[in-house]
């Protein structure tokens, strides 16, 4: 069995430490560490989201094997940066203004880092201005938003057209998400894509950034 392979498979079972240790290994064998990205740690995540999506496998599973791929990750940062290697793209992430709920939008976070794109998350209670500004400093193709209320659905609304104000709204894809948001109502406020889980989020950033 190859290092990538036992990288991918302990990754799965949510091995951080042992996939620090692999992840080393490979390193120190030579190994590009593109491929030790794409190949060990991103194509271990990318069968947990399949498993995810079609549940097999739950949150804590996601969540274990998320925490390995960071453990992962953090050795090849400082490399994949000094090899000019990029994430495939950038992402603002966070739970609109009114709305404290997290879990979700920690998970579509987990699953979009899965796919090799780089997530700022701004965290929870965010309002439209701290998501403009956030997006014009890291130029990130990509708004994704979390609302798990009702009430604070409307938010949604007020970021798009915060980012038409702006001058924004033909520079990045909107996204949104939560338990009561539809794709209809996607639709209606004039955001681009609805996704009713975070491995159909991250799969759905993927295709965008690739447009982008």
């Amino acid at each position: 069995m190859s290092v990538l392979t036992e990288i991918s498979e302990n990754l799965q079972q949510g091995k951080a430490k042992v996939v620090k240790e692999l992840v080393q290994k490979a390193i120190d064998d030579g190994i590009d560490v593109k491929i030790i990205l794409e190949e060990g740690l991103l194509h271990g995540m990318g069968i947990i989201g399949g498993k995810f999506k079609n549940n097999e496998v739950y949150v804590p599973d996601v969540l274990i094997a998320a925490r390995a791929m960071n453990a992962g990750s953090e050795l090849l940062k400082p490399l994949l940066a000094s090899s000019g290697v990029k994430a495939k793209g950038t992402v603002v992430i966070g739970t609109v203004k009114g709305d404290l709920h997290d879990i979700g939008k920690n998970l579509v976070r987990m699953m979009m880092e899965g796919k090799g794109l780089e997530v700022i998350d701004v965290g929870i209670d965010v309002s439209v201005d701290k998501f403009i500004s956030k997006v014009k400093e890291t130029n990130a193709q990509i708004v994704a938003c979390s609302a798990l209320l009702t009430t604070t659905m409307g938010e949604m609304k007020n970021i798009v057209e915060g980012l038409k104000a702006a001058g924004m709204r033909d520079k990045v894809t909107i996204m949104i998400g939560g338990a009561p948001v539809t794709d209809q109502y996607c639709k209606s406020i004039g955001a681009d894509i609805y996704t009713p889980d975070a491995a159909s989020a991250a799969d759905e950033a993927a295709k965008a950034c690739l447009k982008a």
